[in-house]
């Protein structure tokens, strides 16, 4: 269970208050009577940085896999402009 502490409280304790995100879990820190900021654990910081999947596994567990796409594109060019014929053209 974290701990909540006043800022001036972590503040005059800061190593105390690292040993305890180490060995106890997240540290909350209060100012003006909210809670402002949390002090983790390397450890806790890095696992929550590191993603959940890869990008071939996210794609391996999406629900549409095995659906088909129609991937073909379309040839049609469109359609051809002439340019010479725009209004003020001046040769």
């Amino acid at each position: 269970m974290s701990h909540i502490w006043q800022l001036q409280e972590a503040n005059s304790h800061l190593g105390f208050l690292i040993e305890a995100a180490e060995k106890q879990g997240a540290q909350l820190i209060n100012y003006q009577g909210k809670a402002k900021a949390v002090v983790l654990s390397i450890a806790s910081y890095r696992q929550l940085l590191k993603p959940k999947n890869t990008l071939v596994e996210f794609f391996q567990q999406s629900p549409l896999v095995g659906v088909s796409l129609d991937l073909d594109r379309d040839q049609d060019t469109g359609r051809e402009i002439n340019l010479d014929s725009r209004v003020g053209r001046t040769s």
